[in-house]
C-alpha cells in the first residue's frame, strides 16, 4: 500500500481523499453497523476545496458519473420523491431501498432489475412501491408545516420551501448566519427509505462587491467514503456553484465535514485499488446557461472538461 507522500508542494486536492480512505482503512474501529455488512470507521472528519475557475472535487483515481450524480441534485431540487423521474434517466442509485421494502412487504421474490422494469412500464405500481417517503427533496422545497384551526385540530399548512429561501437571503442580506437548508425532519424519519445522510447544508459569503465568494459547508451524519461520497462530494459543489451563478456571486470554498465516516468491509478490492493511484488532471465545470430559477437547471446545462479519470471501480451498495 501506497505510503501517502504527497508530491510536490502544492499536492492535488484529491490527495485529502485518498488521505482519509487509508486512514479510516487502516486505523479505523472495526463496527457492526446497521446493514449488517460491518465498517471500518472514524469520527469527525474534514476535506476542504477552493472552486474558484471552475474547479470542481470530481475524483480522478477512479471515474465518477458526473452526470448521474447531476441529475439526481437536480430531481431533488423538484421535490420529487419517487425513483420513476430517475429510471427513466437511466439513473439507479436508488432502486435497491423500494425494492427491499416491495420484497419484505410482499415476499415476492422479483429479482431487482425485473423491479425497476415494473416502475418503468407501469406508473401505478410505480406510485404503491417506488415512493421513498419525504426524503431529500421534499424537505428542502416542501417542508411541511401545520396550522391550528378555529375548531382546535390541526391541518397541513404551506411547505417551506428551504431552497428558494437561502437563495432569497443570499441576494438580500449576504451577511445573515441563518442560510441554511436542513433535511434531518426529526418527525418524517420514520417514513423515509434512508434518513438523510447529508443532512445540512450552511452557505456563507465572504468578500464585497465583485469578489465577494459563496462558501458552503456540508455536514455529513453518516458517509460511506467508497461509493457515496465521490457522489456527496460533486453534489455539495453543484449545488453551491447553481446557487453561486443565481445569487451573483463567486464560487468560494466547499468545506465538507463527516460523523461517522466509514468503509464497509466488502469493498475491500475497490479500497486497496484506489490507493495504489495517484491523481491527475483538474477537472473543471462549465455551466452553460443561466436559468431564470434555481429550479430550472436541466442536465444540459453542464458541461465538465478536462476530465480524464483512471478506470471505473465497483462493489456492492449496503442497504
Amino acid at each position: 500500500m501506497t505510503n501517502f507522500t504527497p508530491p510536490g508542494d502544492s499536492p492535488h486536492p484529491e490527495w485529502q481523499y485518498l488521505e482519509l480512505m487509508r486512514r479510516i482503512w487502516q486505523e479505523g474501529d472495526e463496527r457492526v453497523d446497521r446493514t449488517g455488512v460491518g465498517t471500518r470507521s472514524i469520527f469527525g472528519t474534514m476535506l476542504r476545496f477552493d472552486l474558484a475557475d471552475g474547479a470542481m472535487p470530481l475524483l480522478t483515481t477512479k471515474r465518477v458519473y458526473w452526470k448521474t450524480a447531476t441529475r439526481e441534485m437536480l430531481w431533488f431540487l423538484t421535490g420529487e420523491t419517487n425513483i420513476r423521474p430517475l429510471v427513466l434517466q437511466g439513473v439507479k442509485i436508488w432502486n435497491e431501498w423500494p425494492h427491499a421494502r416491495y420484497v419484505r412487504e410482499t415476499r415476492d421474490t422479483i429479482t431487482l432489475d425485473d423491479f425497476v422494469r415494473r416502475i418503468v412500464e407501469d406508473e401505478e405500481f410505480a406510485a404503491r412501491w417506488g415512493d421513498l417517503g419525504p426524503v431529500y427533496g421534499k424537505q428542502w422545497v416542501d417542508w411541511p408545516t401545520w396550522r391550528y384551526r378555529p375548531d382546535g385540530l390541526y391541518e397541513p399548512g404551506e411547505g417551506i420551501n428551504q431552497v428558494a429561501q437561502v437563495v432569497d437571503s443570499l441576494r438580500n442580506n449576504p451577511g445573515s448566519r441563518r442560510h441554511l437548508i436542513e433535511g434531518w425532519n426529526v418527525a418524517e424519519l420514520d417514513r423515509m427509505a434512508l434518513p438523510p445522510c447529508h443532512k445540512t447544508y450552511q452557505f456563507h459569503v465572504s468578500g464585497q462587491g465583485h469578489d465577494a465568494r459563496l462558501n458552503c459547508a456540508l455536514y455529513q451524519r453518516s458517509c460511506d467514503v467508497a461509493l457515496g461520497l465521490p457522489f456527496n462530494l460533486w453534489s455539495a459543489a453543484l449545488l453551491q456553484r447553481i446557487i453561486a451563478q443565481q445569487t451573483d456571486l463567486m464560487p468560494g470554498e466547499l468545506v465538507w465535514m463527516g460523523g461517522d465516516t466509514h468503509l464497509y468491509l466488502n469493498h475491500s478490492e475497490l479500497i486497496e485499488e484506489q490507493l495504489t493511484r495517484e491523481p491527475r488532471g483538474y477537472p473543471r465545470l462549465e455551466i452553460t446557461r443561466r436559468p431564470e430559477s434555481i429550479f430550472d437547471y436541466v442536465i444540459e446545462d453542464f458541461a465538465v472538461h478536462e476530465y480524464e479519470p483512471l478506470g471505473p471501480l465497483k462493489a456492492p451498495v449496503a442497504v
